[in-house]
């Protein structure tokens, strides 16, 4: 899953905010920065080349992306860790940086709580988190081809997990019950371009949780064929490009 999740959904639907991400906490002027959820480490190798002088911890609850990530950028540590029970001393960092994890975290002011725990005082908690699956192109597209391929019971891996935290009410009532000042809350609506609709397509059913919930439910080469079809009908044949919307949020400690 790393590898596929890395050729076929990086570049198109995470480096760009991985990009706006980097630049923001670059801003900050960081010394000592904690990421969470960094996956394969889009986000951390473009930390390490905004900020060459920060020291950079990279976490993940994935033993696989961690082994992954170390070896896209090895410039940062890298440790196997649950973002709700983190393995670091208080007041450790004055930065914690998350690229589109906090919405798998069961039980987010929990990990919210964690990192305002290991940030020193006055340092910051800089996230962000998908918009409603709507305002996502390239995911209302697959999952409209999931729906069509499952017309009975489609996996919901998308609306439910990385759409499911949508609501910036929400999300700010989370940090303000963690300990945390909203600083700062930004819609960014970024473009993502593939070279077709079928990558993207192979990057979500071979790279996330949806190759699981398809496999459960049976003919993977005809539900392929079905999403591929879908994808390319809404979002056009050869190269394409579509809209991502997210929300980044700035916390202080």
């Amino acid at each position: 899953m790393p590898a596929a999740y890395e050729q076929y959904l990086v570049p198109v639907v995470f480096r760009p905010f991985a990009e706006d991400l980097a630049a923001r906490a670059a801003a900050l002027r960081p010394r000592r920065v904690l990421e969470l959820a960094a996956g394969t480490g889009v986000l951390t190798s473009l930390l390490l080349a905004a900020a060459p002088s920060v020291e950079v911890t990279a976490t993940d609850l994935n033993e696989a992306m961690v082994a992954f990530g170390a070896s896209r950028a090895p410039g940062a540590v890298w440790q196997l860790a649950d973002a709700q029970r983190l393995p670091f001393p208080d007041g450790g960092f004055d930065l914690v940086v998350c690229q589109f994890g906090v919405m798998f975290f069961p039980d987010r002011v929990a990990a919210f709580t964690e990192a305002r725990r290991v940030l020193a005082p006055g340092g910051r908690f800089l996230f962000n988190t998908w918009g409603p699956l709507g305002t996502h192109a390239f995911g209302a597209a697959l999952q409209a081809g999931l729906e069509r391929a499952f017309p009975v019971d489609p996996p919901r891996f998308l609306p439910t997990v990385p759409h499911g935290y949508c609501d910036p009410t929400v999300v700010a009532a989370d940090l303000t019950a963690a300990g945390f000042t909203v600083e700062a809350e930004q819609e960014v609506t970024l473009e993502g371009r593939a070279a077709s609709a079928a990558d993207v397509a192979l990057g979500f059913l071979t790279g996330t949780p949806v190759r699981a919930a398809v496999e459960e439910r049976g003919d993977g080469p005809a539900v392929r064929a079905t999403v591929i079809g879908e994808m390319t009908a809404r979002l056009g044949a050869g190269p394409v490009a579509a809209p991502m919307t997210a929300y980044v949020f700035l916390g202080a400690a």
